[in-house]
Formats: C-alpha cells, structure tokens, sequence
C-alpha cells in the first residue's frame, strides 16, 4: 500500500501541468516593440514621436502575475519627432539634457492583475536624473508560438508624466505641462 501511495504521487506529480515564470527580452530590434510619446502643442494640438533605441527584458506567468518584473532602458538621444530642429531642441538642456542623462530608466515594483487581461504595472522611473514612481495601465494582447520556433508574448500600456516631476522646467504653456506614454511591448522568451 505504502509503494502503491508514493508511485501515485510521484505519477500525479509528473502529469501535472507545472507552469514556471518565464524570461521575455523586449523586440524592439524587429519592430514589434515601440515607446511613443504624445503632449499638447500649445493646447491647439498633439505633438507626437517616439524613442527610437531601447531595450529591456521582463519575467512573466500568467499563473502567477504578481511574480513578474520588468525592466526597460531607453536612449533618450533617439528621440524622434519627424523633426530634426525640434528633436536637436528637445536633446537640450531645455528638455532631455541627453548630454548629461543619455538614459531613461524603468524598473517594475508590483504588477497586478486587474482581471480580463488588464494589468496595473507600478514601478520607477528614473528621467533627467530623478527618480519617481509612476504608474502604468497595461493590458495583455496575446501569447503563443511564433513562425520561427519561438514563443512571444505582447503587452500595451499607457501612462502620463509631469515634466516639472521630473526636473525638465520648459514652459510650453498651461495646456502642455505633461506627456502621455504609449508602450507596446513584445517579448521574445529566452
């Protein structure tokens, strides 16, 4: 009875289904990753662009979301409006300073599932040489195998800063004191 018991478990053990947290690197090099940015032009229109290099890497478990963490590294210097003269403005001292803060940095402290594939991503962001906590509203757009032999996974998210938080003092005017971020983000596991 006693050998028929531990053969049982151990049987049990190994036809269960046992999911692990898995290690992602962000794909922005294939173009299926991008961090765009939006503000207020003078409160009469939307000024948009993206950060053009970056990188990171995440753990995730769908079984276990609150395990799993994030970090991203930007180059502040690949900023880019579709404009050369505003993108050299922006890299300025009035701005980015990318002379003296050449990154952006995200490092995630909690994720929580909010259910039906909504996510609230909490984390540090560290912009112009200050560090804050910032928010991000995610949602999960699939997983699965992918045509090369891989597994991907996707993620959006969105959130918003306020520059003067983050030590840049340009006045664009009442209507353009923050900035919406747009992340879409595909990890390929490892």
């Amino acid at each position: 009875m006693k050998k028929s018991l531990i053969v049982g478990l151990i049987a049990t053990t190994l036809l269960s289904p046992v999911t692990y947290a898995a290690d992602y690197i962000v794909d922005y090099k294939g173009a299926h990753a991008s961090i765009n940015f939006k503000i207020k032009h003078l409160g009469y229109s939307w000024l948009t662009g993206r950060f053009d290099k970056f990188g990171g890497e995440f753990s995730y478990n769908a079984d276990n979301i609150s395990a799993s963490k994030i970090q991203v590294t930007v180059d502040t210097t690949s900023v880019n409006s579709n404009h050369a003269d505003r993108d050299k403005h922006l890299r300025s001292s009035d701005f980015l300073e990318v002379e003296k803060f050449s990154d952006a940095k995200f490092v995630s402290t909690s994720v929580i599932d909010k259910g039906a594939n909504k996510l609230e991503v909490k984390g540090d962001l560290t912009l112009h040489g200050v560090t804050k906590e910032i928010i991000i509203d995610a949602e999960k757009i699939g997983e699965g195998k992918d045509p090369w032999g891989g597994y991907r996974v996707g993620f959006s998210g969105t959130t918003k800063i306020g520059m003067a938080d983050f030590g840049i003092k340009s006045k664009l005017g009442p209507s353009s004191t923050h900035v919406d971020l747009e992340l879409h983000i595909e990890g390929i596991r490892q």
